[in-house]
């Protein structure tokens, strides 16, 4: 009887297959909780594909971020699909292989027991990164460290602030297993997301020891003219109030670039291949230089620190730090003590610029410490450039000082209870030979004006060309040219000086003057490097 009833089921499910021109999948199979009965693979395949579009790409996931902030996200946003679509196929495998009494028995079993598939899903990583970098970013609070801060004359400890930001990669990688074995895809869900935490530096006590002068230097911008004085106060006050932290390199291009008049800089005069120029933040580089010499005072580790193209005067040759942010010149030391340091920067209203730097002084109190320049090499310039220009008036002249070129070197002298105990060469320095420059205006109607003042060119002398385009604008007779005789090479000009026109260079001091402590220099008006160099 037995045999007989399988036969008959035999021959039916046959006759059925045979009806339908395609395999039916049995009762009782499911993918999760879609009935698959009676379904075709690709009908069953379909049906599930719906299911996921239709149904799980619209359920609602919440990411948790810092401090109870979410975002709520939908599967679709983040690419969902089904990824193992071969269980379709297996599904409606099942029953149709084999001998009759196989198929028999396993329709049977599945009149006890369910055959139920399980689905897992993929997801687009790079749209998940997108996601919590552009709309978590707004919870992430950045780690603050504790500084100081003077107030009449006394330190003020301000708290930091620790940081929270949530972990893209981490919790890219959270969101993406999430989605291959812990959803339940008939509801939606909850990810906490991984939150980093970065603790600020300092704490009261170790700040309330910062107290003791470490090094503190001084130079004069007296006589520079209000753009330039401008520039030295706003670059001085962007870097006053730096607290470092043991270990940290401190940036002076960080920490005053921009250099824009948003940034507080005026169009000022700066060196420039070997030009003066008027650039915005021109005389920034007295900044760099005098703190360059508080740090050397403090025996910072210096990492980085560049000449002048030219020499300036405010400071002794290779006493000097330049800075110019598009060629990439920067002065760069390191807090290379066991405690916080502070940089105080001052300006006066007789213009004076001060840095000092305050820490914890463990060096005996016999220990002191200067700087001497040495000059090595001294060379004048031997000759003057004069640019013809056809646009500017005739009795247009404008005069670019000479600079004598150096080379020396930047001694530290350390004594111990008065005795000298080391001598230890810091730095070597070469500063450009730059001859005296003008640019003359010739244009004029008239050729006999105009074959004067280009004979006065040909001498080659400035002076004489000044005197006979004064002369000429004047409608006066020009002083007769006469064509000097070369000045030999190599020998100072005009009785051994450089003319003392804006932004000339002083004669350096002897070898072995100190350069600690600060003297006032015979003219602060030398421009420096271009920052825009």
């Amino acid at each position: 009887m037995a045999i007989s009833l399988l036969g008959l089921w035999g021959s039916k499910a046959q006759a059925e297959e045979e009806k339908g021109g395609a395999k039916r999948i049995l009762p009782g199979i499911f993918i999760e909780s879609i009935s698959l009965e009676g379904k075709t693979a690709g009908e069953a395949k379909a049906e599930v594909e719906r299911y996921v579009s239709e149904v799980l790409s619209k359920k609602v996931i919440s990411l948790l971020s810092i401090d109870g902030n979410k975002i709520d996200i939908t599967p679709a946003e983040i690419g969902l699909r089904w990824s193992n679509t071969e269980i379709a196929e297996e599904a409606a495998g099942i029953g149709q292989t084999g001998n009759v009494v196989a198929r028999y028995k396993a329709a049977k079993d599945l009149q006890y027991e369910n055959k139920v598939f399980h689905m897992e899903f993929e997801v687009d990583r790079e749209q998940i990164r997108q996601i919590l970098e552009q709309q978590c970013a707004v919870f992430n609070v950045e780690a603050r460290d504790a500084t100081l801060s003077r107030v009449d004359g006394s330190f003020v400890i301000n708290e930091g602030q620790t940081g929270k930001v949530v972990d893209v990669e981490a919790s890219t990688q959270l969101i993406y297993d999430y989605f291959n074995s812990d959803w339940n895809e008939g509801e939606g869900g909850s990810i906490e997301l991984i939150v980093s935490v970065d603790e600020p530096k300092g704490t009261r006590e170790e700040l309330g020891k910062v107290k003791d002068i470490l090094g503190t230097f001084t130079t004069s911008y007296r006589t520079s003219g209000s753009a330039r004085s401008a520039n030295v106060a706003n670059g001085c006050a962007l870097i006053n109030g730096t607290t470092l932290y043991p270990g940290d390199e401190f940036s002076t291009c960080k920490a005053i670039t921009p250099f824009t008049s948003e940034n507080g800089y005026y169009m000022a005069a700066s060196y420039l291949n070997g030009q003066v120029v008027d650039s915005l933040g021109g005389g920034i580089c007295q900044v760099s230089t005098t703190l360059y010499n508080a740090v050397l005072l403090s025996e910072l580790d210096v990492t980085e620190r560049h000449n002048h193209s030219m020499i300036v005067t405010y400071v002794d040759p290779s006493a000097d730090a330049a800075i110019a942010e598009s060629s990439g010149k920067d002065f760069k030391f390191i807090n290379n003590t066991q405690a916080p340091l502070y940089i105080e920067g001052v300006t006066t209203d007789d213009k004076h610029i001060t840095f000092t730097i305050y820490g914890v002084e463990t060096r005996d109190s016999g220990h002191q410490v200067r700087y001497e320049s040495e000059v090595v090499s001294t060379t004048y310039p031997d000759t003057e450039v004069i640019h013809v220009n056809e646009s500017l008036p005739l009795g247009s002249v404008s005069v670019q000082s000479a600079h004598i070129g150096y080379k020396a070197n930047l001694w530290k002298i350390v004594t111990e209870n008065g005795k000298e105990v080391s001598r230890e060469q810091i730095n070597s320095s070469s500063y450009k030979v730059t001859p005296r420059t003008a640019t003359v205006g010739v244009a004029t109607s008239d050729p006999n004006a105009y074959n004067q003042i280009m004979a006065a060119i040909a001498t080659n002398s400035i002076d004489h060309v000044k005197n006979v385009a004064a002369a000429l604008a004047a409608g006066e007779v020009p002083p007769p040219t006469v064509l000097p005789a070369d000045p030999a090479a190599g020998q100072p000009i005009e009785g051994g000086a450089v003319p003392a026109d804006p932004g000339a260079a002083a004669a350096p001091p002897e070898a072995g003057a100190p350069v600690s402590p600060p003297q006032e220099p015979a003219a602060a008006v030398s421009p420096e490097e271009a920052p825009a160099e």
